[in-house]
């Protein structure tokens, strides 16, 4: 006899945590790294966040030039696998190469160069890493089989309202490729971005700040009953 039913357990303080939407546990297929078998990806740098959250990694990505110290803080706090990003559009040349050596050294999963990375930035680093790089796909018009000749491992696609679009081109050529998707703000935009052929799913999650507002309405509505 089978049995589906999968038991649950939570502590009465893990209660209020970020939960990504069950649709992606559903329906994405996953993709799996080192026997780590990842559907969800929460795209924030916030440890708070990370230390209560229910995704199946981080993906950590900011818009600055990438410090090793905000890396080591990330994965020192969070108790999920850590995709890091490393630069290749503001930040260019060897020093992509240098941050995603020391991303490895430190325990990332993976390593996200932006859309602007040159080929040869790629063929270095898959020389001298032994981890997926992710490469971020903003076009249609993207070259991916240089980008995947180039060494790229896993595909990164974030193309707004075409995302679902990029995602399903891509898949039609290259049928085995792993692919991460931005998913959108809906149920409705995750489930037609894993139709189209995604993996699995990037969700942002609401910011400290609006988590925090939630919260005090909670409290005044209580003290003012």
């Amino acid at each position: 006899m089978e049995n589906h039913f999968i038991p649950s357990i939570r502590g009465q303080l893990k209660k209020h945590i970020v939960h990504v939407p069950e649709i992606i546990r559903e329906m994405a297929t996953g993709i799996k790294i080192n026997e780590k078998l990842i559907k969800s990806l929460v795209f924030t740098t916030d440890i708070a966040i990370i230390r209560n959250m229910n995704g199946d990694a981080v993906i950590a990505v900011y818009p600055f030039t990438p410090q090793p110290v905000i890396t080591h803080a990330i994965m020192f706090a969070g108790d999920v696998p850590v995709f890091c990003g490393v630069g290749g559009g503001t930040t260019q040349g060897p020093r992509v190469v240098n941050l995603a050596k020391d991303a490895e050294y430190q325990g990332a999963i993976g390593v996200v160069v932006n859309s602007p990375t040159k080929n040869e930035i790629i063929e270095e680093m898959s020389r001298v890493i032994d981890i997926p790089i992710v490469l971020t796909v903003v076009s249609k018009n993207t070259d991916i089989k240089s980008r995947l000749d180039a060494g790229a491992t896993i595909l990164n696609v974030s193309g707004a309202a075409q995302t679902a679009e990029i995602v399903r081109g891509i898949r039609d050529r290259f049928p085995q490729v792993p692919i991460i998707a931005t998913g959108g703000p809906t149920e409705e935009t995750i489930r037609a971005t894993i139709e189209a052929g995604a993996n699995a799913i990037t969700y942002t999650p609401p910011t400290n700040g609006e988590l925090f507002a939630e919260l005090m309405k909670k409290y005044r509505e209580v003290e003012n009953s």
